[in-house]
């Protein structure tokens, strides 16, 4: 049977997408011409913020002493658990050569870019995390300059001291108090002090996403990033306090941040159906206010009829976060297809991978998922090829390219291989000559 729709989400509210573009356009070029003031001023006009844009070494040193020991020992195990799995995914990418035919070797290398711009977010939440995700990542990457940047927050007074632990500990080469537009282009231009990024890492708001859009191209990015989104796959043994605690856990990232279960247990739905709306009522104002908005508008729950048609439906969605509390876990893990991280077992809630477990929390959304993953050390990696033709391989890799680029219409690539193997055949008889 198709799924039975129990809770249906509107649908994302129309949105001024192409005031933000036009906005971030704007703002791009006067940061591009204007540079470092530029940045400042609208550090000024935007957050408020009359400080240092550059994290002096006292303002560290001050940090590390302000963050409680007990909260930098928890800094301490989710970065060394983020960068032992970042470092674990470097061994995967080697540089090969492989000798295809005789005296036809070719082969790649593994080259980190050469500088990284790591954003990352500062407004309703404090992402500890996320400094720990990219700044690190990048770090075991081989990436040998990291400039990180993230918002001014009033009531720190910059940026709070254990964001600024975590960005140091992670290993950023210089750390700027700037969030928005203005803080993606001082990572893509490199200003103040900083190297031009090779590439644009870390989530934001729809205006950081945008800015990212708009300078890829010359600057690589790792995604483009929507709202966060999770699914669950539960069945009649799943406890529905644990799968509506699991939901609101989500929700409460933003207004936009979908919500979607998938059951084949019809009791279990509608358990979850009345305990979301109650969790909620229980947030801090500001997380309720943005998970009840999440819930209304995005939440989602469908019945489906056994666990290859909840398999089929997260393929189908292929979100960010998939979470499955159902039996049969190695079933689940061969048969999925589509998903940023996958989660197995109830024991294993999403915040886990969000915060400290160690594989990356920056994954694809709105459903980017079908085609690519989420952040790890190839990102920051070139796989680049290189090829060396000897004499033995010479004569039938000139004549096949020779009679591909003719049938193509090149001519000048033909001749490029005729005069080679013309060149070949002329130190074939010198060769001859010399032996006799």
């Amino acid at each position: 049977m198709a799924e039975i729709p129990l809770k249906s989400a509107p649908g994302e509210q129309p949105q001024a997408t192409q005031a933000i573009s036009d906005t971030v356009r704007e703002m791009l070029s006067t940061l591009r011409s204007g540079g470092a003031q530029a940045a400042q001023d609208y550090a000024r006009r935007l957050d408020g913020w009359e400080g240092e844009i550059i994290v002096s070494p006292e303002r560290i040193e001050q940090a590390i002493a302000e963050t409680p020991q007990s909260l930098k020992d928890s800094i301490g195990w989710a970065h060394d658990n983020i960068s032992r799995f970042a470092a674990a995914q470097r061994a995967t990418a080697q540089d090969m050569q492989v000798e295809l035919r005789p005296g036809l070797i070719a082969g790649q290398k593994q080259i980190p870019v050469r500088s990284a711009g790591c954003y990352v977010p500062g407004g309703r939440y404090s992402h500890i995390a996320s400094a720990l995700m990219t700044i690190a990542t990048a770090r075991e990457a081989g990436v040998p300059d990291i400039t990180a940047c993230t918002p001014p927050n009033a009531a720190a007074g910059g940026i709070p001291s254990p964001m600024l632990y975590a960005m140091q500990l992670a290993g950023a080469s210089r750390i700027l108090t700037l969030g928005g537009v203005q803080g993606v282009a001082a990572l893509a231009f490199g200003l103040f002090g900083g190297r031009p990024a090779d590439i644009l890492v870390g989530p934001g708001n729809a205006y950081v996403a945008e800015a990212k859009r708009q300078l890829f191209g010359p600057v690589g990015i790792d995604m483009f990033a929507g709202p966060t989104d999770i699914l669950v796959l539960a069945d009649a043994a799943a406890d529905p306090e644990t799968v509506a605690n699991d939901l609101v856990g989500q929700a409460e990232h933003g207004p936009t941040s979908p919500a979607w279960l998938a059951t084949t247990d019809r009791a279990l739905a509608e358990t979850v159906l009345t305990r979301v709306p109650q969790l909620i009522a229980t947030l801090p104002p500001a997380n309720r206010e943005a998970a009840t908005a999440a819930w209304r508008d995005f939440g989602e729950v469908v019945l489906c009829a056994d666990a290859e048609e909840m398999a089929a439906y997260a393929d189908r969605k292929a979100p960010e976060h998939l979470h499955v509390q159902a039996a049969d876990l190695p079933w689940w893990r061969d048969r999925l297809r589509a998903y940023g991280s996958l989660f197995l077992g109830a024991s294993t809630t999403v915040a886990f991978g969000d915060k400290a477990a160690g594989p990356n929390h920056v994954l694809p959304t709105s459903g980017a998922a079908r085609y690519t993953g989420g952040l790890s050390v190839h990102k920051f990696l070139k796989t680049v090829t290189w090829q060396e033709v000897g004499e033995d391989a010479l004569p039938d890799l000139a004549t096949a390219t020779a009679a591909i680029s003719r049938a193509e219409g090149m001519e000048a690539h033909a001749r490029t291989a005729d005069i080679r193997l013309a060149g070949a055949g002329t130190s074939a008889k010198q060769a001859m000559g010399e032996t006799r």
